[in-house]
């Protein structure tokens, strides 16, 4: 298994020949050996989410700020626009093009088949190839720890998850969360919800609001955008005299509202897309899936640090003991395997 260890501007829609674009390799050997680098970004959501897409528009600038390169971004909401904007980047010249999320994945494949030339770099990919790289974020190693958390603050033993739509790398944290909470509490009970998009807020909300009145005390998502929801759903519990609390997801989300968020289960995306183009840039990246996850330091679980009092010394010993045993590889928390395998293998 490869693992990474760390270290905008909007085009036209105009098509242009494939051909038209030098290949990687043809620009060094017409002797440009320091080739600018040129990083696009899709997005099926807004960048102002604070969470997922925020994280990853964070990453292309920091291409942009720290290797030099030419960077843009789109927002594509249906398939066609992402077989459009795939086109349009690949044939306008783009060296690497991050497809951030899932859903992006058959598009891909398609693009990756088109124009060799191009890397694709899925997030949450499930196949690839030469040139169609999943990035696969094993946030699972954080939500294990957010469900050690859950667990050891909930007074009613029962707690909630509130998820997007129902795809494999949303279904491995939410059973790593589970299993977290179950190694502190294993009589705990866990509520699941899919709103079936990432962004609706009152949706998040409303099921937020019925995992609370349900009994849950403590509710983790992962969602987008739509993560506004479930803090208002719990942060109204707190103002009208109850208990609650809530976990963020995919981002350091602790002060979105700081006085309920006990801690955030992060991604930092930004290190991992840069380690991406490093690997670009030296002629190592593509043909296997790469995995971004705590022993690099991408994955982790932040405690709030306005919230740390709600935590005992000795249980704060406890999650660093696991976050140790998670990092060097003698704890492995569940995870559900999505990686398909190599487009035109076996």
């Amino acid at each position: 298994m490869h693992r990474f260890i760390l270290t905008a501007l909007l085009i036209t829609n105009a098509t242009v020949s494939a051909c038209t674009a030098p290949e990687n390799s043809d620009r060094r050997a017409m002797g440009l050996e320091e080739v600018q680098l040129r990083a696009a970004l899709l997005t099926a959501g807004p960048v102002s989410d604070a969470g997922w897409y925020a994280g990853a528009y964070e990453g292309l600038l920091l291409l942009r700020d720290s290797l030099g390169a030419e960077v843009s971004h789109q927002q594509t909401r249906t398939p066609a626009e992402f077989d459009e904007a795939f086109l349009s980047y690949a044939s306008s010249g783009y060296d690497l093009v991050f497809a951030h999320g899932f859903e992006y994945q058959d598009a891909a494949i398609r693009a990756g088949q088109q124009f060799p030339n191009t890397t694709f770099v899925v997030s949450g990919g499930g196949r690839y190839s030469e040139n169609v790289i999943p990035l696969i974020f094993e946030l699972e190693e954080a939500s294990y720890l957010a469900g050690m958390a859950a667990a050891q603050v909930s007074e009613s033993g029962i707690l909630g998850m509130v998820g997007g739509v129902e795809i494999p790398p949303v279904q491995g944290t939410f059973r790593a969360f589970e299993a977290g909470a179950q190694s502190i509490n294993p009589d705990i009970r866990v509520l699941e919800a899919f709103i079936g998009n990432w962004d609706d807020v009152a949706a998040a909300k409303e099921a937020a609001i019925a995992q609370l009145r349900n009994g849950a005390d403590v509710i983790i998502h992962n969602v987008d955008a739509a993560s506004f929801g479930v803090f208002q759903a719990v942060r109204e519990v707190v103002e009208s005299g109850g208990r609650a609390w809530a976990l963020g997801m995919n981002r350091d989300q602790n002060q979105i509202a700081p006085e309920v968020i006990l801690g955030s289960a992060v991604i930092r995306i930004p290190r991992a897309f840069l380690e991406i183009a490093l690997s670009w840039e030296s002629g190592e990246l593509g043909g296997r899936p790469v995995y971004a996850g705590a022993n690099a330091e991408v994955i982790d679980f932040v405690v709030n640090p306005a919230l740390a009092h709600i935590f005992s010394a000795d249980f704060i010993a406890t999650m660093q003991e696991v976050r140790g045993r998670i990092r060097s590889g003698t704890l492995e928390v569940p995870k559900v395997s999505f990686i398909e395998g190599e487009i035109g293998g076996s």
